[in-house]
């Protein structure tokens, strides 16, 4: 297992925040593809790719190696392990926080709620016995 140290965790999200890398990492996950695939799959100039793909390496994303005149990528030996972790942290928290608010919530409801169980006095259903 490949662990990504803190630059790469950094890098991973730099890298993560543009939606064209995001779909990058998409269609390598399909298949490896060239960089020359990428930049027409998603209408750029091949030195806009070369700049998004090298992105992607430093975070340990994505990893190329050059054959002959093409530069041929896949998906990198970083799992994102430690990325999920932080993030799921934070998830925790925040469902924490709306299970507590769920239930202040019900809390009000049902204090605003009318008792049906409680009669009126006088009222058409209560038996007038003599």
């Amino acid at each position: 297992m490949v662990q990504c140290s803190q630059p790469h965790f950094n890098a991973s999200f730099a890298a993560l925040a543009d939606a064209t890398r995001r779909g990058v990492l998409e269609q390598l996950a399909r298949g490896n593809a060239s960089i020359t695939d990428l930049a027409d799959k998603f209408d750029m100039t091949l030195t806009g790719m070369k700049k998004h793909v090298g992105v992607l390496e430093q975070a340990g994303l994505v990893t190329t190696e050059k054959v002959g005149r093409v530069r041929n990528c896949k998906i990198g030996p970083c799992r994102l392990e430690e990325e999920i972790e932080w993030i799921s942290r934070y998830r925790r928290v925040w469902d924490a926080r709306f299970e507590a608010l769920d239930h202040v919530i019900e809390q009000l409801k049902s204090r605003d709620k009318p008792d049906v169980r409680k009669k009126r006095k006088g009222g058409p259903h209560e038996s007038h016995d003599r």
